[in-house]
C-alpha cells in the first residue's frame, strides 16, 4: 500500500523495517527511462522531452490521489483496527513482496537494460521482446501457481494469527496471490513501452487500478456495511463479501496489466510467442542480477518478518475487544497506513529532487570529477532537507486528523495518530539516506549497498524481536518506533561507507543547515497546533473530528499556515537553501505561463 515513488533505480535502497522498494501495484513506483547520463542538467529540455514528462508526472499525480481515495475507502469498508482488516492486509501484501524477492530483482537489474539494447536493432527489438514475454510470462506462470498452491503454508509462516482468522487470510490469499503474474507481465510490458519512447500508459495504467478498486468498495460498503456500523468478524464473513473485497482488487491489478496490451500492439512489433534463451542477454548481466536479488530478498524478507511480528496485535485483538470496555490497539493495517502517510513528503517531493541529481551524480561519476560528486550529495541533501523537514513538522501536527482520513472511528484515528507521529520523527532520514545511496548506484556500485542493508536488516530483525517481546497493545508502536530509529541509524552506516569511498562532504555544513530547518519547523509546527486547536482538535467532539470532510478542510487551512509560517523563518534564518528548492518549481511555473 506505500505511496512513494523511486529513482531509475533497479535496486532495493538499504533500509530498516519496510522496504523502500515498493511492489508495482496501484500506489507503487513506476520505473521510469534510464536517466541520460551524459546530459548537462542545464540543457535546455526538447519539447518532446518535457510533453513526455507532463505526461508521466499526470498519471503519477491522479494515481496517487486515488490511491488515497482508495485507501480511505477501505479503511470504511474493513476498518483500520477491524477484525478482518489484518487478515485482509496481510494476505494482499504477499504478491506484492514475493514479485520483488522472486522475480522484481531479475526483471529490473536483467531484462530492463537489455530492452533498452534490443530497441534499438534493425527489428526494433521484435524478435527479442517476442521470446522475453514468452518466457516473462511462463516463468511467472509456473511460479504463481507454485506460490498460489502453497498459500496456507505461506500465510501461516509470515503471519502469527490462528484459527478462524488464519483460516480467512488463507482464502484472501488464494484470490490475491495470482497477482504475482499480472504484476510481473505489467512490469515487462511496460518497460518495452518505455524502451520504445511511449512513457504515458505505464504511468496512467494504474489509474485503472484505482478506478476499479474504487468501484469495488464503494460496491462492498453499499452491499454489506461499513465497518463502523457492521463491525465486521471472521465468523460473519462472507463469500460475497471476498468476492467484493479481494476478487475487485485482483480484478484491479488484472485490468492494469492488460490495459497495457492496446498501446504495445501500437508498436507494431509483430509480436508472437516465441520459445529459447537465445539472445536474452542473461549470462552478460547475471552477477548483476544476482547481488540485486539478494538485496531485495533481505529488504522485502525483513518486512515479512516485521509483518510476522505486527500480527501479534491483530491476533490479539479480539481478546482486547471482548474486555468490558472493549480496548481498542493497533495492528498491522494501522502501521501500513501509518507508513503511507509518513511516506509522503518523500514520495511526493524528495524522491523527484533525488532523480534529476541523479543525473548530475552520474555525470560526475564518469567524468572521474569526485569534488562535483561531493558539491552534488551536499547540495542535494541540503536541498532534500527543505522539503523532509517540513513534511514532518506537518506530520507531526496533523497526526490526528491525518489518521482520521484512513479510519473507521475516533479511536481507530487515535491510533492512526500515535503512529503517524512516532513514525513522523524519521521521515527526513528516510529520503537522507536514500539519496546517499544514489551516489553508490550512480558509480555502478550495487555490492555496497547490499552490505549495508545486510547491517540494517540484521538490526532490524533484532527490533523486530524486541518488538514482539511487548504486551500486544505496544508491539506496533514499538515497531513504527523501529523504524525510525532504524532509519536514524541508516544514514550514520550509509555515511561511514561513503566516507570511506568519496571521503569527506561537508556533513558538518549538512548538519547546521539541518538545525535551521528544525528550529524554522518547530514554530511551523507550533502554527499548525494553535489551528488545530482552533477546531476542536484537542476535544474528543471538536470540529475536526466530526467527519474525513472536516479533517481535510483543517489539514488545508493548517498545512497552508504552517507552509507560511516555515517559508518566513527560513527567511528570518537566511537559509540559501530554500532558492535553491524552489528554482526548479519557479522555472516550471513561467516555462508553463509562457
Amino acid at each position: 500500500m506505500s505511496e512513494h515513488n523511486t529513482a531509475s533505480i533497479p535496486v532495493q535502497d538499504a533500509g530498516v523495517g519496510r522496504p523502500y522498494a515498493a511492489p508495482p501495484g496501484p500506489n507503487a513506483p513506476r520505473q521510469s527511462a534510464p536517466p541520460d547520463e551524459s546530459a548537462d542538467s542545464n540543457t535546455p529540455v526538447p519539447d518532446t522531452t518535457a510533453r513526455s514528462s507532463a505526461i508521466m508526472a499526470a498519471g503519477t499525480l491522479v494515481s496517487r490521489l486515488l490511491g488515497l481515495v482508495r485507501v480511505a475507502l477501505l479503511a470504511t469498508a474493513i476498518g483500520a483496527s477491524g477484525q478482518v482488516s489484518d487478515l485482509f492486509t496481510s494476505a494482499n501484501n504477499l504478491p506484492n513482496f514475493i514479485y520483488l524477492m522472486v522475480a522484481g530483482g531479475v526483471f529490473n537489474a536483467v531484462l530492463v537494460p537489455q530492452i533498452i539494447r534490443a530497441s534499438r536493432l534493425p527489428d526494433r527489438g521484435a524478435d527479442y521482446v517476442s521470446r522475453l514475454m514468452t518466457l516473462a510470462a511462463a516463468v511467472l506462470l509456473v511460479l504463481t501457481i507454485l506460490v498460489t498452491l502453497a498459500a496456507p503454508f505461506i500465510v501461516g509462516i509470515t503471519t502469527s494469527i490462528t484459527g478462524d482468522r488464519l483460516a480467512l487470510a488463507v482464502t484472501f490469499a488464494y484470490w490475491c496471490l495470482p497477482q504475482i503474474f499480472f504484476y510481473g507481465m505489467y512490469a515487462v510490458t511496460g518497460q518495452i513501452l518505455n524502451a520504445n519512447g511511449s512513457f504515458g500508459p505505464y504511468m496512467w495504467a494504474p489509474v485503472v487500478n484505482n478506478v476499479i478498486s474504487i468501484a469495488f468498495l464503494i460496491v462492498f460498503i453499499s452491499l454489506t456495511g461499513a465497518e463502523q456500523s457492521e463491525q465486521h468478524t471472521p465468523e460473519t464473513w462472507t463469500t460475497n463479501q471476498t468476492l467484493l473485497l479481494a476478487g475487485g482488487t485482483t480484478v484491479g491489478i488484472i485490468l492494469q496489466a492488460l490495459v497495457l496490451l492496446v498501446p504495445l500492439k501500437k508498436l507494431h512489433l509483430g509480436l508472437r510467442p516465441r520459445f529459447g534463451l537465445r539472445g536474452t542477454g542473461l549470462g552478460r548481466t547475471g552477477k548483476l542480477a544476482s547481488v540485486t536479488i539478494v538485496t531485495m530478498l533481505v529488504g522485502n524478507g525483513l518486512y515479512l518478518i516485521n509483518q510476522k511480528v505486527a500480527t501479534i496485535a491483530s491476533e490479539a485483538r479480539a481478546g482486547f475487544l471482548a474486555q468490558d470496555p472493549p480496548v481498542l490497539i493497533a495492528g498491522l493495517t494501522n502501521l501500513e497506513f501509518g507508513a503511507l502517510v509518513y511516506q509522503l513528503p518523500h514520495s511526493v517531493i524528495a524522491l523527484s529532487l533525488a532523480t534529476v541529481m541523479f543525473n548530475q551524480l552520474s555525470k560526475a561519476h564518469a567524468e572521474n570529477d569526485m569534488p562535483a560528486v561531493k558539491a552534488t550529495l551536499s547540495h542535494g541533501l541540503r536541498t532534500i532537507g527543505v522539503a523532509t523537514v517540513f513534511g514532518a513538522s506537518v506530520l507531526l501536527a496533523f497526526a490526528g486528523p491525518l489518521g482520521a482520513l484512513f479510519s473507521e472511528s475516533r479511536e481507530s484515528a487515535a491510533l492512526n495518530g500515535v503512529i503517524i507521529t512516532i513514525l513522523a520523527l524519521g521521515a527526513p532520514f528516510l529520503s537522507a539516506n536514500f539519496f546517499l545511496n544514489r551516489v553508490f548506484y550512480a558509480s555502478e556500485d550495487v555490492k555496497t549497498p547490499l552490505k549495508i542493508q545486510l547491517i540494517l536488516s540484521a538490526m532490524g530483525v533484532g527490533f523486530a524481536l524486541v518488538a514482539g517481546s511487548f504486551s500486544p497493545e505496544l508491539i506496533v508502536p514499538v515497531l513504527a518506533a523501529s523504524y525510525s530509529l532504524g532509519n536514524a541509524i541508516a544514514v550514520v552506516v550509509s555515511h561511514l561507507f561513503l566516507t570511506r569511498r568519496i571521503g569527506p562532504y561537508g556533513a558538518g555544513r549538512i548538519f547546521d543547515v539541518h538545525v535551521r530547518f528544525i528550529l524554522a519547523g518547530m514554530v511551523s509546527a507550533l502554527v499548525g497546533t494553535g489551528i488545530l486547536w482552533l477546531f476542536g482538535g484537542y476535544e474528543p467532539v471538536g470540529y475536526v473530528w466530526n467527519s474525513k470532510l472536516n479533517a481535510v478542510v483543517v489539514l488545508v487551512l493548517g498545512g497552508t499556515a504552517m507552509a507560511g509560517a516555515y517559508l518566513l523563518m527560513l527567511r528570518l534564518l537566511r537559509v540559501r537553501e530554500l532558492s535553491d528548492f524552489l528554482a526548479p518549481l519557479l522555472t516550471r511555473f513561467r516555462r508553463s505561463r509562457n
